[in-house]
């Protein structure tokens, strides 16, 4: 192979490379945590772990999704959640409980800490919803169980609606985002009061 014909090949290789790397998400989101308001309860001296919620593949991928009817989705473009979306709103259910103040501690799976009660969350849904109005919909059950004798404590669904200015990324994001601080926000003031 000549000089020249390596050179070509390896400029064909960059090409191809920044292709790829180019048809990826151009804009990675998160879920913020929100500041849940003081509860009314005591601190508990318990510790708590919170498994990775478990969801429908249309749901455990980094795609961010809008359905149009129901349960058939669809995914927006260059965009992404900076994580499988399990791994997204487990990190800002571990935060908002942490933010209580009034557990213990809480940990994800193999943090090492002696655990009380596992935090089970299902994904139900968690898409922006365009029958109906544009709105975002989060949808989780949730299940306290005794990680000692593996009995479900109490369990509950939490819902939450926010209707989006647009079907657009940015705001689809913003809507979802304050949907599921609605949820999480709910869910630790739940958490904590029935223990």
């Amino acid at each position: 192979m000549t000089g020249i014909a390596k050179r070509l090949g390896l400029l064909g290789a960059c090409v191809a490379l920044v292709g790829c790397a180019a048809s990826g998400p151009e804009v990675l989101y998160g879920l913020s945590a929100p500041n849940p308001t003081p509860v009314a309860a005591k601190r508990r001296s318990v510790q708590i772990l919170v498994p990775q919620p478990t969801a429908l593949k249309a749901l455990d991928t980094t795609s961010i999704a809008v359905a149009e009817r129901g349960p058939s989705y669809t995914y927006f473009g260059k965009v992404a959640w900076s994580d499988s979306l399990p791994k997204v709103f487990q990190a800002q259910l571990v935060e908002t409980l942490e933010t209580t103040g009034k557990l213990n501690g809480v940990a994800l799976p193999g943090q090492g800490l002696l655990i009380d009660y596992q935090l089970q969350t299902t994904l139900r849904s968690f898409e922006v919803r365009l029958d109906g109005g544009n709105r975002a919909l989060v949808e989780v059950s949730a299940r306290l169980v005794d990680d000692r004798t593996g009995r479900a404590v109490r369990s509950r669904v939490f819902t939450a609606s926010v209707p989006s200015r647009a079907v657009e990324p940015a705001p689809a994001v913003d809507a979802l985002n304050a949907a599921s601080d609605r949820v999480v926000l709910e869910m630790a003031d739940w958490v904590v009061n029935s223990l």
